[in-house]
């Protein structure tokens, strides 16, 4: 079977809560946030995933998402890696899309990016690393990581620009998997939070 890639969103933090743009600031989980992690991780551990025994795991260094990977139960299993980190906002760092708005009117970071920060053509790079690699695995892989970059990299596993992530929206602790159909590339499930309702 083609391997497929596992995305999970860190949990919640107060800033994903208010809306603020959060790149490299790292911003701890809310008691909320390491809730759904833990509950994320039940949902992995059983059926039908199984714990994912052979699954490779990789989180962004920041510490929203290793504290998700910890708490959902793949810290020891997982590696740190840099290009898994959230888009660096730049300018716009802390900043929610009302108040760029606000001195940028019509602003779509999926289209215009953002001063000071990361260009459009380098997210659009990391993302193409990250497919790669999972591409190129000869099993499941499982990334623990941001919003922006999740959706970066669904629209590139679907061989789509940068700004088709623009329309798939990602919650905090969701999960969804990028995997195959008709031998094209598929999203299988995509933004799922299933297991917070509980």
């Amino acid at each position: 079977m083609a391997p497929r890639i596992l995305l999970a969103r860190h949990g919640q933090t107060a800033w994903s809560l208010s809306g603020k743009h959060t790149g490299r600031t790292d911003v701890p989980l809310l008691e909320e946030g390491r809730g759904g992690a833990k509950l994320l991780g039940e949902r992995l551990h059983r059926g039908p995933f199984d714990s994912l025994p052979d699954v490779e795991v990789r989180t962004s260094p920041l510490s929203r998402a290793r504290e998700t990977c910890s708490l959902a139960g793949f810290g020891e299993r997982a590696e740190e890696w840099d290009t898994l980190m959230e888009w660096d906002y730049g300018s716009y760092e802390g900043m929610t899309p009302e108040e760029i708005q606000a001195i940028r009117p019509g602003w779509l970071i999926w289209r215009d990016g953002v001063p000071g920060g990361e260009s459009l053509d380098a997210v659009t790079a990391r993302a193409d690393e990250v497919v790669s690699w999972a591409r190129s695995a000869d099993r499941d892989v499982l990334v623990f990581a941001h919003g922006h970059i999740l959706r970066s990299i669904g629209a590139r596993w679907l061989g789509l620009p940068l700004d088709f992530a623009a329309r798939i929206r990602l919650n905090p602790t969701s999960l969804s998997i990028l995997g195959w159909a008709y031998g094209e590339p598929a999203l299988e499930s995509w933004n799922d939070t299933g297991h917070l309702a509980v």
